[in-house]
């Protein structure tokens, strides 16, 4: 399936589930309220028609709730100041809370029995519509700093760092990917800085679409670097951590002319990949991060530094290798033992290409 419709269907689900909560949370607070200010007296608990006017708008405000939220942050944001697309969004959702309610508000009068106005332009001067919008606006703040904490942090970490998973260093087996730009200092030489800034921007924009197809975290940018991070039962099913890598890369030759047109060249990259077991805490109290340490990151940076030597574009480890399920679609060759700094033991590494 298309890694968009993918992230599409994955966000719909989130969203549809956390507008249905918070409507339903706001109809229950509302529920012997409306009553009261409409003059009928609610005796009786319906569960059924809170559940229900819940789904039913959590539903409408989510499936327009994703499909902006998709738009801009797959197609828009890149090109628009972040005011701008605050600024849009915010009249788009206006618009679709009027409509959504001038739906839902004839069910709410039919099933409550009361006499509640929703003749044309009647949102104007309703109290429950402002106050509706009000809350609308708070569920919003919350679902987008959600978001992008997510996005800072990497899928799950934000949570991780609330439940204080890693306050306390704790022992995971990973794997990690070390993806960097060949001949980085020829490029910046011939385009210049900041064309060169462009097309590292450029370049992880492209990456940033397909992470979450494999399921990797994105660890951190050093430069024109990217380190790719995943738990190691997830980088090593379906060859996660391999297929990223030919994903990137045919990505990158789909859109050749683009670049060619806008930089003058075609940006080829370079990678590492190995996993074991290493520690992972909490450090700072200022722009506080999970942090990785252990060999796993040092021997990662190893075997990518030897790309360049034996003019591969994918090294990996052997130890890690035996644990992934190469399929014909892959061919591999045995490169060598690669020497670890302060350590007498040798790394056996191999290339791995397409057929």
């Amino acid at each position: 399936m298309n890694s968009y419709v993918v992230q599409f269907l994955r966000l719909l689900l989130l969203t549809i589930v956390f507008w249905i909560i918070a409507f339903c949370i706001f109809i229950f607070i509302r529920y012997f309220a409306i009553g009261s200010e409409e003059g009928v007296i609610v005796t009786t608990y319906h569960i059924s028609d809170i559940l229900y006017f819940g789904v039913v708008l959590g539903t409408l405000i989510g499936v327009i709730f994703t499909i902006t939220e998709f738009l801009f942050d797959k197609f828009l944001s890149k090109n628009l100041s972040l005011a701008l697309v605050l600024t849009e969004k915010f009249i788009i959702y206006l618009l679709s809370i009027i409509l959504s309610l001038n739906y839902v508000y004839p069910l709410v009068e039919e099933a409550l029995n009361l006499n509640i106005s929703n003749e044309d332009g009647w949102w104007k001067e309703s109290r429950h519509f402002w106050l509706l919008v009000g809350y609308f606006l708070v569920c919003s703040i919350i679902f987008s700093f959600i978001k992008i904490a997510n996005e800072k942090f990497g899928s799950g970490v934000f949570f991780n760092f609330l439940i204080g998973k890693y306050r306390n260093p704790k022992e995971e087996k990973r794997i990690f990917m070390f993806l960097d730009l060949q001949a980085s200092t020829t490029i910046a030489e011939q385009i210049g800085h900041y064309r060169y800034s462009e097309l590292i921007q450029d370049c992880f924009y492209d990456l940033n679409r397909i992470v979450s197809k494999y399921n990797a975290d994105i660890y951190q940018y050093v430069g024109d670097e990217a380190v790719l991070s995943w738990k190691y039962k997830t980088g090593i099913k379906k060859n996660n951590c391999v297929e990223l890598f030919f994903h990137f890369k045919s990505r990158i030759e789909r859109k050749q002319k683009r670049y060619l047109k806008k930089y003058g060249l075609v940006p080829k990259f370079k990678a590492g990949i190995h996993g074991g077991e290493l520690i992972v805490t909490e450090v700072g109290s200022i722009k506080k991060e999970i942090a990785y340490h252990g060999d796993v990151i040092n021997t990662c940076a190893r075997i990518q530094g030897e790309c360049n030597k034996y003019d591969e574009t994918l090294l990996c480890s052997n130890a890690l290798m035996q644990d992934l399920n190469l399929t014909n679609k892959f061919k591999t060759k045995y490169i060598g033992d690669l020497e670890l700094k302060g350590k007498e033991e040798t790394l056996k590494i191999s290339a791995i290409k397409l057929n």
